[in-house]
């Protein structure tokens, strides 16, 4: 039983696919409270098909792009349950999780870009071919300097239709679309590390400059 779960946007999502298909997923209700709600997410799938933890097989896990908050609350649980479990952990680019959706449920046809919110008035942006192969990125910028006429999936249309006028659904990720693309290797897999495009807020402070 593969367990799959992406914290990478406000929202929390988990799921659980059994080698064939999907067989449960759930979605927090409460956004941007990763920390609470991943665990007792995880716990009401197992526990709602009678399963524990040491049923899981494999685990995967959204690497972002995304806020280093959230990230961080699913990629160090994806580690730890793959470690005391002593399972694979395989990580995803989360946009590209939003292109294998929009094409194998019709949302787009031919090329096409997803953009998520990157917060301080930023997108982050990857452009695919029909098939939902990654051609480019991510990368981080604002909307108007990547705006598109394309078809556009992703938050990111939605929060700025000035500069993506062609919104498609879906708008954020689910985790059983994460565990598809896992189970099926529609996308590159990754180790579970954080994808970040900015640098960090905090810097490691210089030498001091000596006394004059």
């Amino acid at each position: 039983m593969l367990l799959a779960f992406d914290t990478a946007t406000p929202a929390v999502t988990a799921a659980l696919h059994d080698g064939d298909d999907v067989v449960a997923e759930l979605t927090s209700e409460q956004p941007m409270r990763h920390g609470e709600q991943l665990a007792p997410l995880v716990d009401r799938l197992l526990r709602d098909h009678g399963l524990v933890r040491q049923d899981l097989t494999a685990v995967a896990v959204g690497v972002g792009p995304g806020p280093f908050t959230g990230l961080r609350v699913g990629l160090v649980t994806a580690r730890t349950l793959g470690f005391v479990l002593e399972i694979p952990v395989y990580g995803v680019c989360t946009l590209d999780v939003l292109a294998v959706e929009a094409v194998d449920t019709g949302s787009v046809i031919g090329e096409f870009v997803v953009a998520t919110d990157a917060r301080r008035k930023e997108v982050y942006l990857a452009s695919y071919d029909a098939e939902g192969h990654r051609l480019d990125g991510p990368v981080v910028d604002k909307p108007a300097v990547l705006a598109t006429e394309g078809l556009v999936v992703g938050e990111g249309a939605v929060l700025y239709p000035e500069h993506f006028p062609h919104a498609c659904r879906p708008a954020r990720p689910g985790a059983g679309w994460l565990a598809r693309t896992v189970v099926e290797e529609r996308a590159e897999l990754r180790d579970p590390e954080p994808l970040y495009l900015r640098r960090p807020d905090v810097a490691v402070p210089g030498p001091r400059k000596p006394a004059s």
